[in-house]
């Protein structure tokens, strides 16, 4: 696993085979990055079940000024720190679970320009972090949510105050894009 595009381009990530964790493909997120790439730059993300931190990381290479990392696996966020490290990269990397995630985030008044939901696939995880990222207020005016399944039915979103901009297939893989409405 490798960073694709930008000032890290090439670097080797570690935790392709951390468990639990299912890092999106190279041309994936080559093609997801090519979508995102005008909204990133001096943008402030969260890379929700963070894994290795490869998508955070991929922002982070393309001039994302803030990146906060998030997964409940002690030891994906033991691989994000030594990748963060190794890039000498300095950015707040949270153990907590999703939902208390979000909680903090609301408390501390955070807004986020871009959001990265790649959880476990066989969860329900995505509707439920929709709705409380709609909830706690936690997307800039202009922000966008990024979403990973395996199922378009995880990530079905009816909320009037944000609409689906991309959906694309990739293998077994969909990839949804969600803005908030002006």
């Amino acid at each position: 696993m490798r960073v694709i595009q930008g000032k890290y381009k090439g670097r080797i990530l570690e935790g392709f085979t951390l468990e639990g964790t299912r890092p999106t493909m190279e041309r994936v997120k080559e093609s997801l990055f090519a979508i995102l790439q005008p909204f990133i730059e001096k943008s402030t993300c969260l890379d929700l079940f963070a894994g290795s931190g490869n998508l955070g990381i991929e922002a982070l290479s393309m001039s994302a000024e803030t990146v906060i990392f998030v997964d409940q696996n002690p030891k994906a966020v033991k691989v994000i720190r030594q990748n963060l490290a190794a890039l000498q990269e300095k950015q707040e990397v949270y153990c907590l679970d999703y939902q208390q995630a979000l909680d903090l985030f609301a408390q501390e008044n955070r807004k986020f320009d871009l959001i990265f939901l790649d959880p476990p696939y066989a969860t329900d995880y995505i509707q439920q972090a929709l709705e409380k990222i709609l909830q706690k207020d936690l997307l800039t005016p202009t922000g966008m949510i990024i979403c990973e399944s395996d199922s378009l039915d995880k990530m079905s979103w009816n909320i009037e105050e944000y609409q689906l901009v991309k959906e694309k297939k990739y293998g077994d893989k969909y990839i949804r894009i969600f803005k908030r409405m002006l």
